[in-house]
């Protein structure tokens, strides 16, 4: 009778720390700007050191979260994703950073909340044009879709945690501005684009209206391992070739930004 008794109370504590850990958001960054007002704003935090990326647990606008930083790039972004699936088993997963505006209407300091990711630099290159193809399950060999759909869930919640969110103003040499929300795709590249050219070719062939450089890994490894996600960019430049100039004036207020609106969907969730 005690044997069955605490058996049914072993199976009932794996089950209860399953469910715990299933209620764990994961939030990712590349670098330190786009995380540093989101861990400030953490509680009760307590850092595990995996392969040598440190993933920092606590309570975020009240919700437990774990957060870590992934690096600049594709893979540097899905071994940190992968690492926290594995290990952390969270019930999403929400990247907060800066990107540059591939579409005109968006300026320094706007938010894009992405529907979909996809990759900008994955296929064939010919001497007319960029043949984009879709990547393949390493395990399976059967494709991934070409364009990774963000959470319809997750999308929804930005969308509404937005309205009414007070965000930092832009200072742009024609005025302050409040920074303009708005939904679209997302390409990723291991490259920094500063090209008016390769702007218009995003735009043209992928109608994108941002590029990064993690995006479509963490969406990818996501994807891979049925983890929902969400990517939010706020734009330090317009991908042209000021964009140098521009995310170094920028992007300190673009991932402040970008961290605001990350806070509100965890808060919403």
């Amino acid at each position: 009778m005690k044997k069955t008794l605490y058996a049914s109370l072993f199976l009932l504590f794996i089950v209860l720390q399953k469910t715990a850990a299933q209620q764990v958001t994961g939030i990712l960054g590349a670098f330190p700007p786009e995380l540093v007002l989101l861990q400030s704003k953490m509680e009760n935090k307590r850092d595990t050191l995996i392969m040598q990326v440190k993933f920092v647990r606590g309570t975020l606008s009240g919700k437990p979260v774990v957060l870590a930083q992934t690096g600049i790039g594709k893979v540097n972004a899905a071994v940190a994703t992968a690492l926290m699936i594995e290990h952390f088993k969270p019930r999403e997963i929400v990247f907060s950073g800066i990107a540059g505006g591939i579409d005109p209407a968006l300026s320094p300091g706007d938010i894009v909340i992405g529907t979909e990711v996809t990759y900008h630099d994955f296929g064939t290159v010919t001497d007319s044009a960029m043949v984009y193809r879709p990547t393949a399950n390493p395990f399976n060999m059967q494709e991934n879709p070409l364009a990774f759909a963000c959470d319809p869930a997750l999308v929804a919640r930005a969308i509404k945690a937005s309205r009414g969110l007070s965000l930092e103003k832009i200072v742009r040499e024609n005025g302050s501005f409040e920074p303009l929300v708005r939904e679209g795709v997302i390409v990723t590249g291991d490259v920094f684009v500063s090209s008016e050219n390769a702007t218009a070719r995003l735009q043209k062939d992928l109608h994108a209206a941002a590029t990064e450089m993690e995006g479509a890994a963490i969406a990818q490894t996501c994807y891979q391992y049925h983890t929902p996600f969400l990517i939010i960019r706020s734009m330090s430049d317009k991908a042209n070739s000021k964009a140098k100039n521009d995310m170094m004036a920028f992007y300190q207020t673009a991932a402040k930004n970008a961290a605001v609106l990350v806070m509100a969907v965890v808060g919403s969730l």
